[in-house]
């Protein structure tokens, strides 16, 4: 889950970095929910409802000894009602499971996931096709995938949230496609949104500068073509503007002294 702009952590003694004890938990916590993300896309068929994704996510987080961190997250009149996003092709982010949103053969959809466990918490995200769907929207989950390895990899010490902005940007309009703009990665691990954001286009060399123990979630979010968003009346749901398809990918990161760990 992504926010235009993150929380700031709460105070503590290390700030944005956290111990190595504290990123051996999260990577702990970590491990399961890439686990439980991975089963719950292995679900994600032609006549599955998103709410029954989203069934599976909750219970098997709860299962596991874990919190799921969206449910009950944001405004108190109008908080995230779900364990899991399920954004289905026009969708970027947010969107809601529901009984009704059935899923079609040709569909992509994201399912981003986040969990607090033993107190610190870990983000995320990935895209996936239901039954048999085109090439080109094949292309874009591919190329998303691409884009977030080529941020991880930027992810050391020393570099700038810039510099992962740059590899995200290039990476997906290289292969013709945009990306997303008003919504960004953030830190993560003493809450779901921490300090700093991480934006998925920029300059190098620009924003903050990473440092080791910081724990960040990346998350490209490609278009198929325009970036320009519209949020539905719900208050959550995010979809493209021109109705094309979009892909998000994400994964929780320490910076090192040897690059990026990933965390989930």
């Amino acid at each position: 889950m992504n926010l235009r702009t993150p929380s700031k952590n709460p105070m503590t003694k290390h700030g944005w970095i956290k111990t190595g004890e504290e990123i051996n938990t999260i990577a702990e916590g970590g491990e399961v929910l890439r686990d439980i993300l991975l089963r719950t896309a292995a679900l994600a068929k032609p006549g599955a409802s998103t709410w029954e994704l989203n069934e599976f996510a909750d219970r098997e987080i709860v299962k596991a000894g874990g919190r799921p961190s969206f449910k009950g997250y944001g405004p108190k009149k109008n908080p995230f009602p779900a364990a899991l996003c399920t954004s289905i092709n026009d969708v970027v982010v947010h969107g809601i499971p529901s009984r009704e949103a059935i899923l079609k053969n040709g569909d992509i959809i994201s399912l981003d996931i986040g969990m607090e466990y033993k107190n610190l918490y870990t983000d995320t995200a990935m895209t996936v096709g239901v039954g048999t769907i085109s090439a080109k929207a094949q292309k874009l989950i591919d190329t998303t995938k691409k884009a977030l390895n080529a941020a991880i990899a930027q992810a050391s010490a020393g570099n700038t949230t810039g510099d992962i902005a740059y590899a995200t940007q290039k990476a997906a309009e290289t292969a013709g496609f945009s990306v997303v703009r008003d919504l960004v990665g953030h830190g993560v691990g003493y809450d779901v949104h921490e300090d700093p954001s991480v934006p998925n286009y920029g300059k190098p060399r620009s924003g903050a500068k990473l440092q080791t123990g910081m724990v960040i979630a990346i998350e490209p979010m490609v278009c198929q073509s325009e970036y320009f968003l519209v949020i539905d009346p719900d208050g959550w749901t995010i979809r493209t503007r021109d109705g094309g398809l979009a892909a998000h990918f994400e994964h929780t990161i320490a910076i090192t002294e040897k690059g990026a760990r990933i965390l989930t």
